[in-house]
């Protein structure tokens, strides 16, 4: 029972890695193939809009600055074969209208920057945001979305798995849609001893508590709002919260119960 752990770690990267980059490297290639027939056709004139984004970040870390804002670019495409919506990008490998299955990388995970930490946080380990890639399957209703994704952090940084189960809805009025979403995000223990667990090592050089996380389910909401200006210019807004349960929430590295993002961007469509 004490090898379970340890072989499906590499067991769940490598399925699901090898799986994702097959798809994001071969799918378009075979356009034409059967497992497209039932698809939605090729959109030929799907509108790519390029933007920036700017991130105020409310990190649950204990910093001396709560908020870290950053300025990102912005790159939305869907033509029913390939997608790109901010930080993820995939190919769909089922897209019938109703049901969608795709392959999909993005980024992934927190950012903790010693430098900026409060107090003995200082000495510790840097720890840095990362790839992930995995699947994802999206079925449509009348009452709206229901999607399920699970993903593995393909640079190995945190080493962890992570899945998700959301339901999505869509709201529109003239010019304006909102997106509202809510659900629950597991985070295996790889992933939170990365990014909340405080080894014996830096215990020793820090004198902070040593801590050990076991996999966590994180409740999250997430509103985001499109609005077309004209038909050249859009403005884009995205507001998420998510919940710390105890499993992260008391890690010696960590002040608060929610981690915030809020996200104000221009797009420009082509």
């Amino acid at each position: 029972m004490s090898k379970s752990p340890a072989l499906s770690k590499p067991f769940t990267r490598t399925l699901l890695g090898a799986l994702t980059a097959t798809a994001l490297l071969s799918v378009a290639s075979f356009s034409n193939a059967a497992i497209f027939k039932n698809n939605l056709p090729t959109d030929r004139d799907a509108v790519l809009s390029v933007g920036v984004n700017v991130m105020a970040v409310n990190s649950a870390y204990d910093m001396e600055d709560s908020t870290d804002v950053r300025v990102l670019p912005g790159v939305f495409y869907d033509n029913n074969r390939v997608y790109a919506r901010g930080a993820q990008a995939g190919v769909y490998l089922l897209n019938d209208g109703t049901n969608q299955l795709s392959a999909y990388a993005q980024l992934s995970g927190s950012e903790f920057d010693p430098d900026d930490a409060r107090g003995a946080l200082k000495g510790l380990d840097k720890r840095k945001a990362s790839a992930a890639a995995g699947l994802t399957y999206l079925r449509r209703t009348p009452v709206g979305g229901f999607r399920a994704q699970i993903a593995t952090d393909v640079l190995d940084n945190s080493g962890g798995n992570t899945a998700r189960l959301t339901y999505l809805a869509k709201i529109t009025q003239g010019n304006l849609t909102v997106y509202p979403s809510i659900g629950f995000e597991y985070h295996d223990a790889d992933y939170n001893e990365y990014y909340y667990g405080v080894s014996e090592e830096e215990s020793a050089r820090t004198g902070i508590d040593a801590y050990k996380s076991n996999s966590s389910l994180n409740p999250y909401i997430n509103i985001s709002a499109n609005y077309d200006f004209n038909e050249r210019w859009a403005g884009f807004a995205n507001q998420s919260l998510s919940y710390l349960p105890n499993e992260q929430q008391d890690s010696p590295m960590v002040d608060s119960r929610t981690d915030a993002t809020t996200t104000l961007g221009l797009l420009y469509k082509f």
